[in-house]
Order: structure tokens, then sequence, then C-alpha cells
């Protein structure tokens, strides 16, 4: 019998690109620019800042983990106070300390991937972690090491689908590639479930990301595509002609910790 963690990292292993197109890319399809993670004026609320805010207090802290920006963390300080952000990019932690120092936070950066970099943080009230589980196929100690750092609770936001899966007919139209359909939130949840954690999920639907800039939009989705650059006019007018849909659907996974 397949275990949860066993169809998680299985499913999570067919999403790699081909040998073939890799050599043909003229940059990395994996890196996220800066410029997306920028955080607007107003944070939209969501069930996820919700589900955090009812564990702070006006003096609690934060731990971000892959923070980009800071998105997560700043939709919930206030009432958060201290703020710890952890990214594996130095340009992200960049931005996610100017954002803290502009709000008056005290704030802590670390550089390096959870959970290798986890002895180095302190334990927070809430540890939170949006948008980073589908990169993990090591996913149980990840998600023990959020645990172990968590004071009151854990709060993890996925899409219910792989976030890359919006991209399948850009992959089929352009590469003849068929993208996987797993794994999911509920095959995250029922880890979490499984690792031991008395854990909550709650669906919900969440706005588009509508992308700042259709050019800066096309750019980035023709590296994620790995082609080069040449065809960003192919690119725009697929885009174009098949615009995302105006919502998306959104897993909050939550537990607290016992006391």
């Amino acid at each position: 019998m397949t275990t949860a963690v066993q169809q998680w990292t299985a499913d999570l292993a067919q999403w790699g690109i081909p040998e073939n197109i890799i050599k043909q890319a003229p940059a990395s399809p994996w890196i996220h620019p800066p410029a997306l993670f920028e955080i607007p004026e107003e944070i939209v609320d969501s069930l996820s800042h919700q589900r955090a805010r009812e564990a702070l207090s006006q003096t609690g802290s934060v731990i971000d983990v892959g923070c980009g920006g800071g998105m997560a963390t700043f939709a919930i300080a206030p009432p958060a106070a201290r703020v710890t952000g952890i990214d594996h990019q130095s340009s992200m932690l960049d931005l996610y300390a100017r954002e803290a120092s502009l709000r008056g936070f005290m704030h802590t950066e670390v550089l390096g991937d959870w959970p290798d970099v986890a002895n180095q943080v302190e334990r927070a009230d809430v540890v939170v972690c949006h948008n980073v589980a589908y990169n993990v196929s090591e996913i149980v100690p990840f998600l023990k090491a959020l645990n172990d750092h968590a004071l009151k609770r854990v709060v993890i936001e996925i899409p219910m689908e792989h976030p890359l899966a919006p991209m399948r007919g850009l992959w089929k139209h352009f590469w003849d590639l068929e993208r996987p359909y797993g794994p999911s939130a509920q095959t995250l949840f029922d880890v979490v479930i499984q690792s031991g954690f008395s854990a909550h999920l709650e669906q919900w639907q969440a706005p588009a990301r509508e992308p700042a800039d259709f050019d800066q939009h096309v750019e980035f989705t023709s590296v994620r595509l790995c082609l080069a650059p040449q065809r960003r006019g192919e690119v725009a007018n697929y885009l174009r002609a098949n615009p995302a849909p105006p919502t998306r659907s959104v897993a909050t996974i939550w537990w607290d910790i016992p006391s």
C-alpha cells in the first residue's frame, strides 16, 4: 500500500523537465524574480492570514518559511511584532528586510533552505509557510521542523493543485509535453495527518494572481518554458488567447501545538 509520503514524493518527481528541453534552456527555469514578490500597498486578507492571526498577541512572533518579499508575514504583523524571514534567495531577503524596516518591526533574516537552517532560528508563536511545499520532496523533515519551531500554531498555504498545473496547455503547445496532475493539497494533508499532527484543511477561492506587467509575465513564462527570447512573441500571443481563470482554488492546512 502506497503511503501519502510515497505518493507525494513520486508525484513531485514527475514534474521534472526532460533533459533534452533543459539543455536548450537559455536560463534556469526555476528562478523566481524578486519583482514578482513585491508587497502591494494593501494586502488582501485571506483565510490563511486569519488562521495565523488568531494565534497571535500584540507582542507575538512569526517565522515565515520561504518568505519571498514577506506577504504572509506583513498580512499578520501587526499584531505580530517580531518577524523572521527564511528564504534561499538573498534578493528575497533584501525585500523582506526592507519591508520590515519600513513598517517598524524587529526582524531577522536567515538565508538557506528549510529545514537545513532550522537550527539557526529561535521558536516563534506562529510559523507560516505559503506556496513552498510543492518544492519540497523530503516533506516529513520539513513539516517536523515547522512544528518544532511553533509555540502555538503552524499555518501552511498552497494551491489545491501544483502551481505549475496552469501551464499544462503551454507545455503541450510549445513542447508537446504532457504534464502530471499530482500531488495535491489533499496529498499534503494526508502526509500531515500520517505524521501525527492534528491538522485541519480548509479550501477556499482566491483571486487569480494578475501579473503587474504583461511583458514581465511573458518573459517569466518564457523562462519557465525553457524558450529562447526570440519566441516571446509566440508566448504573448498564447497568453492573450488563453487568459487565466479569474479565481484559483487554495488550501489552508493548519494545526495547533499542544500545550
